[in-house]
């Protein structure tokens, strides 16, 4: 994606709390990149020393566990299959060719143990044979969230308290409190641009994190632009959530309400679903009123939570105040 010069956008938030408009100088995502911040039945607990079958398992080219078909030279050094086609066939503890012999024996004991989660010290409770234990870490809830800035390939994960401090001390987001908002985009000569992205907010409220995300790019052969908010955290959390987004002038508007989708899902995902608010370029600048040779789109918001009726069995909202 493309991005915009820095001083080509402004972005003026204000809070219909009362409190004074806020003006703020948004930069254009960078390409930066931030570094972050096993038995017959016997479970080999997280966070404790190496056993020797441990060691076993261990890939001694990338030391990841080794999985089926485990490989293993005339000298009985063992790699694992992705490995092995890195090394170009030679053994890399004794440079013999590894040909295809399979070490069975190691893949039998293998079958035997019970390992914990690898997000054990992130509060996965749960232990899973030895061939189960993949498949259930791709998916774990325990597992770190990737780094929620559009625009830039950033490679940090963590939890959702980290990536907040991470958004605002190094993506230098707008933080705001509260479940309503009210954000003017301003960009000149929008013609000129077809892929951009502005500046990301957060907000906070239910004591939950939702990322504000504003954008321009093409979808087929027109330009459109795009309003949606992502969750800070799981998908099942995320439905308990509702918001609203209203975009207008001119005597006409635009209204979405939709769930936020939880950011294990990627902006891209999210955005090439369409699952938001989308106005195309010209009725924007018809919004924008004027000459029509500058975006200056208004977009309000809420986000409310869904509280199930005891009585009833249906859910009612619990709007913020």
């Amino acid at each position: 994606m493309e991005e915009m010069e820095m001083d080509s956008i402004e972005c003026v938030s204000s809070s219909m709390d009362g409190v004074e408009d806020e003006e703020i100088r948004s930069s254009v995502s960078s390409h930066q990149q931030y570094s972050s911040a096993k038995p017959h039945h016997n479970v080999i607990p997280s966070g404790i020393a190496p056993t020797s079958v441990h060691e076993l398992l261990e890939c001694p080219v990338c030391t990841n566990s080794m999985y089926p078909p485990i490989h293993q030279c005339h000298n009985g050094h063992t790699l694992c299959s992705t490995c092995k086609t890195r090394v170009h066939n030679r053994c890399p503890t004794c440079r013999q060719e590894l040909g295809d012999i399979r070490c069975l024996a190691l893949e039998k004991v293998a079958e035997s143990l019970e390992l914990p989660c690898k997000y054990y010290s992130l509060g996965c409770p749960e232990i899973f044979p030895y061939y189960s234990k993949l498949k259930h870490e791709t998916l774990c809830n325990f597992r770190p969230y990737n780094c929620p800035y559009a625009g830039s390939e950033c490679s940090v994960t963590g939890d959702i308290p980290y990536l907040v401090t991470h958004l605002r001390d190094d993506h230098k987001v707008d933080m705001h409190t509260g479940c309503t908002f009210n954000h003017r985009y301003v960009k000149s000569n929008p013609r000129e641009v077809e892929n951009a992205t502005w500046m990301l907010t957060v907000f906070h409220c239910f004591g939950q994190y939702f990322c504000l995300h504003f954008e321009a790019f093409q979808l087929g052969m027109a330009p459109v632009y795009m309003a949606f908010l992502r969750f800070m955290g799981d998908e099942s959390e995320a439905r308990s959530y509702s918001y609203s987004l209203e975009v207008g002038g001119n005597g006409r508007k635009l209204l979405w309400e939709g769930t936020p989708r939880s950011i294990r899902d990627s902006h891209r995902k999210v955005r090439d679903s369409h699952d938001g608010l989308i106005i195309q370029r010209n009725m924007a600048l018809f919004f924008s009123g004027g000459d029509r040779k500058e975006l200056k789109l208004r977009v309000t918001g809420r986000i409310w939570k869904e509280q199930q009726n005891p009585d009833g069995g249906v859910c009612i909202p619990n709007l913020c105040s």
